[in-house]
Parts: C-alpha cells; sequence; structure tokens
C-alpha cells in the first residue's frame, strides 16, 4: 500500500516546510513557494546511450558515461573538457578525490579502468567478474566496490594498489549501490527483490532484507545519517529502510521508467528520475514519516540522475528519440536515438515566477 498524504499529514507537511525550510525559497517574503524544475539544457556532442553520472562538487565536474567513452562536463559553463576513452560499455564512475584517482566500469570488457583525475588519461586496468555496473569508493575503507550484474557478485579492490583484494557473493543480480562512509555499504538486488548490507571493513555480507512492494529495484538513495535507504522500483514505487534493521518504514509512488535516484541532506528531499520525464520528490518530514510533494516535469528518457551537494543542483541526461520500429526478432523495441540530441538537463529549486518559459 502506498501512504497518502491526509489533510492533516498535509497541514504538518507545511508546519515542518515553515519550520526548517526544506521546501521555502530563499525569499520568502515573496511567499511564493520553491518548486523543483529545469533550470538549464546543456546540449552536449556525441551520439549513442548513456547510463550513471558522478558529480565531483568541489572540481565543478560531472563525469558522463557515453557507452564507449566517459565525457568530462564543467557543471558552471554546461561544456565537455576532456573525453576519456578506452572504457568499453562504461556503466560508472567512482571518484578517489583523495588519492586523485577515478575508476571507471567497463561492462563489455570485464574490467575497471583506472584513471589520473588531473589528466583523464586510464593508467590501469583491473580485471573483475562478468559485466560490472555500479561502482563506488568507500572513503571509510579507501576501497572501491564493483558490482558484476552477471556474476551476481561484488568485486573489492584496493583504491591504493589498484589490486582485487575479494569477491563477494551476493545472491542475485547487483544494481546500484551506495556507502554511508561509516563501514557500511547497500546494494539493490534487482532479481531478487531485496536489500544486501556489506561490512565494508570485513568485507562479508551481513544483511539481506526484502523490498515490500518493489519489484525491481534499480536506483537507490541514501539518507546516512537517519539509516534510512530509498530503493526506486521498475513497479513505480519507492521502498525505504531502517539501514540496521531492514524494517520497511513506506513505501510511496513515483514515476515508470526509473533507473536513478539520489538525496539531499540539506532539504532532507530523495529524488526519484523516472524515464517516462518525471523526477519524484519525496519529502522527509522526520525519519519515520515521508509524503511525495512534487512530481517535476523533466523530459522522456531523463532515468538516472546525480546530485551536486555543492549547488543542491541535479544533472539528468536524456536525449531525443525517433518512432519505434517493431520487428519479429525485438519484442520490446527501444525507440531509437536521434543523432546530436544528447542534453543534460540540470534542475534546481526555483520561484515560479523564476522559471524559465516552457519550449
Amino acid at each position: 500500500m502506498f501512504e497518502q498524504i491526509t489533510p492533516f499529514s498535509a497541514l504538518l507537511l507545511c508546519g515542518v516546510v515553515a519550520a526548517n525550510g526544506a521546501l521555502a525559497a530563499a525569499d520568502m517574503s515573496s511567499g511564493q513557494a520553491a518548486s523543483y524544475a529545469v533550470v538549464e539544457r546543456w546540449a552536449l556532442p556525441g551520439d549513442g546511450g548513456w547510463d550513471y553520472l558522478t558529480v565531483d562538487p568541489a572540481a565543478h565536474r560531472v563525469y558522463l558515461s557515453r557507452a564507449t567513452h566517459v565525457a568530462v562536463v564543467d557543471t558552471t559553463t554546461g561544456k565537455t573538457l576532456a573525453d576519456i576513452d578506452d572504457t568499453p560499455g562504461v556503466h560508472g564512475i567512482a571518484l578517489a578525490t583523495d588519492l586523485e584517482r577515478g575508476f571507471i566500469s567497463a561492462g563489455k570488457a570485464d574490467e575497471v579502468k583506472v584513471f589520473d583525475l588531473a589528466t583523464n588519461q586510464v593508467t590501469a586496468s583491473v580485471a573483475v567478474g562478468t559485466k560490472p555496473d555500479a561502482i563506488l569508493y568507500d572513503h571509510h575503507s579507501h576501497r572501491v566496490f564493483v558490482f558484476n550484474g552477471h556474476s551476481d557478485s561484488a568485486s573489492v579492490i584496493d583504491a591504493a594498489t589498484n589490486k582485487v583484494v575479494a569477491t563477494l557473493a551476493l545472491g542475485g543480480g547487483p544494481e546500484f549501490a551506495r556507502s554511508d562512509e561509516a563501514g557500511h555499504v547497500y546494494v539493490n538486488l534487482q532479481d531478487k527483490n531485496e536489500l544486501v548490507a556489506i561490512d565494508a571493513d570485513a568485507l562479508k555480507v551481513t544483511g539481506r532484507w526484502p523490498l515490500a512492494g518493489c519489484n525491481g529495484p534499480t536506483g537507490l538513495a541514501l539518507d546516512a545519517e537517519h539509516h534510512r535507504s530509498f530503493s526506486v522500483c521498475a513497479n513505480a514505487a519507492m521502498t525505504i529502510l531502517d539501514t540496521q534493521t531492514g524494517r520497511l518504514i513506506a513505501t510511496l509512488p513515483i514515476g515508470h521508467g526509473v533507473d536513478g535516484a539520489d538525496f539531499d541532506a540539506a532539504s532532507a528531499n530523495a529524488f526519484s528520475a523516472n524515464g517516462d520525464g518525471t523526477l519524484t520528490v519525496v519529502h522527509e518530514l522526520d525519519p519515520e514519516h515521508f509524503a511525495v510533494t512534487q512530481t517535476a516535469s523533466t523530459a522522456k528518457g531523463a532515468r538516472t540522475v546525480a546530485f551536486d551537494a555543492a549547488s543542491h543542483r541535479l544533472y539528468l541526461p536524456t536525449a531525443s528519440f525517433g518512432p519505434v520500429e517493431t520487428t519479429l526478432l525485438d519484442a520490446q523495441p527501444k525507440p531509437p536515438i536521434l543523432p546530436d540530441s544528447f542534453v543534460v538537463l540540470v534542475v534546481a529549486q526555483a520561484l515560479a515566477s523564476q522559471l524559465p518559459a516552457k519550449p
């Protein structure tokens, strides 16, 4: 069952908003409420698909997976600064800024590509499991966790030496993962509808919890301070768990075609990037109570997202699509991506009077 906002809870939400300013505009005297909306569109070169993206807030960089390469974009200008090549089937990018290096999951090579953050040059290749997909750097343990989609496993790399130090059996197909930077890593198992907890120090699975109301979890967000996880699911649902016990907190409705999620600790808002062209905003009133407060318009295909903790903006890549061509060999054909149509949508809070005119 989805939690609904009752008149009482709506009043409570208004009170919380007024108290902490999470959803209020900077100019409170105007009386206008702030909403999330697309405030910029970066038209970027290159054709083909995309997957996860990663933000370096301090360096004002966003790293975009582009199927065969990684595009490095300046978040202050929206312009491409560099391309990192030799990353076949790239899915995700993890940044170890303390070591001045990054790690890329190259799904078609069954490798992780290590690159220099200053030069954007690949410096090493590390063999991992089959079809590495999600990837993260855990600052607590100084290890890279690589989630192998076709091996049902996680490869763990010592970020200082580029050596695999462990391979963890997960018991299902991993999707997105997050670290709480306090010794715990969490990953969705898409085919099991579960959230798995990993001890980042002992390198062992310590929890395996069902995601009630969730079918096919993909994206994952984390409120590390309050021990809450947000798994977004193919059946247009977000399931929220207590990451200390696995207890179900809530299941809420989101849009369709989701693949990515993120969380802003400052506003206590979780976000679901939906391929149907919407962004669902879920507000944490307190660690036991959550409510959908907005369904913002984005664009079709904008299904992955990354949050910039410095600017409090969200970045969502997408493109324009042509008509679907049905064939006997493909029962569920995907629409073709039109050439020269790739964009990154920049979403931020803005007053209604400040929003750009619709095209």
